[in-house]
């Protein structure tokens, strides 16, 4: 391999971790604050696939206007998604919420086949995230500059959301105690809200950018990368929101750079995935940033 070919794929390798990234955070930020798997949040993804598709063909609104209002709708419908499949059952045992967030997920993705149809459709990719440039003798498609550079201008907002606002110090406040922070007259469920917003959000956003790298769209769209971003918030550290970021971009480097120093193991780049899950789990629980996590009530 030649290392104009090796940089290419490093180059892939941070465009698809920060696909990865930007799902995780959503993951990391539900279970620090509820100790919730939200397995409901790959489909996310495709709701915001969809929701853009429609935006720009059936309403003939500019991508620039149409991203970003599919990622506030995707944040309401998380939201609403809480509301509805989380929020009553606060108070029960957390498996209650566990099978809740799987039933979530298949009742969007057979909603999806039922009122929209299992055949995939094209993603209405605009021009100017087509173009390929010639970046030091690289020819790279500018989807992949711009997808990090959009996540690290994401997570640098969410940080800045969370240690230098009221709303993200009571976020804070919750992922410690809930208890406390509610004796303190923090409401729990404006902030829980807040989260699954951001959170949902975050995830319409990488929606967006992987349906415009992958351009077709269909109800199960969210199921593979929002595992591989569930393993790489565990990979991260789960509950840590820089964790999350740096577990998607060492994942997504991984996966692209066995499949180039080792070809004939192109078919098993998914079980390397789910491999790293498990031996994260056997040997560092907490992943790479994360911080040994204490049972709340």
């Amino acid at each position: 391999m030649t290392i104009d070919i090796f940089m290419q794929q490093v180059i892939n390798g941070i465009s698809l971790g920060s696909l990865y990234a930007l799902v995780a955070i959503g993951y990391t930020m539900v279970y620090g604050i509820l100790r919730l798997i939200n397995f409901a949040h790959g489909d996310l993804l495709m709701v915001a696939a969809y929701a853009a598709i429609y935006a720009v063909t059936l309403l003939s609104l500019p991508w620039q206007l149409s991203f970003p209002l599919v990622m506030v709708l995707t944040g309401l419908f998380g939201v609403l998604l809480d509301r509805v499949a989380y929020k009553p059952l606060r108070d029960a045992p957390r498996i209650s919420l566990l099978i809740s967030a799987i039933g979530a997920s298949f009742l969007l993705e057979n909603l999806a086949i039922v009122i929209i149809g299992g055949v995939p459709k094209g993603f209405p990719r605009p021009d100017v995230f087509a173009k390929v440039i010639d970046l030091w003798g690289l020819r790279i498609q500018v989807l992949t500059i711009y997808t990090p550079v959009l996540t690290l201008a994401l997570l640098l907002g969410l940080l800045y959301i969370v240690h230098r606002t009221k709303v993200g110090k009571a976020m804070r406040a919750a992922s410690k105690d809930f208890e406390t922070t509610r004796l303190m007259g923090i409401n729990l469920d404006r902030i829980i809200a807040v989260t699954f917003f951001l959170g949902s959000s975050l995830a319409a956003a990488g929606g967006i950018m992987w349906a415009m790298k992958y351009p077709q769209v269909n109800p199960f769209m969210g199921v593979i990368p929002g595992l591989k971003a569930f393993i790489a918030a565990v990979l991260g550290g789960i509950g840590n929101i820089v964790g999350a970021v740096v577990g998607g971009f060492v994942l997504g480097l991984g996966e692209i750079l066995i499949v180039a120093l080792f070809p004939q193991m192109a078919q098993y780049r998914d079980a390397f995935a789910f491999t790293v899950l498990i031996l994260v789990l056997l040997f560092r629980p907490t992943g790479i940033m994360g911080e040994p996590i204490t049972d709340k009530t």
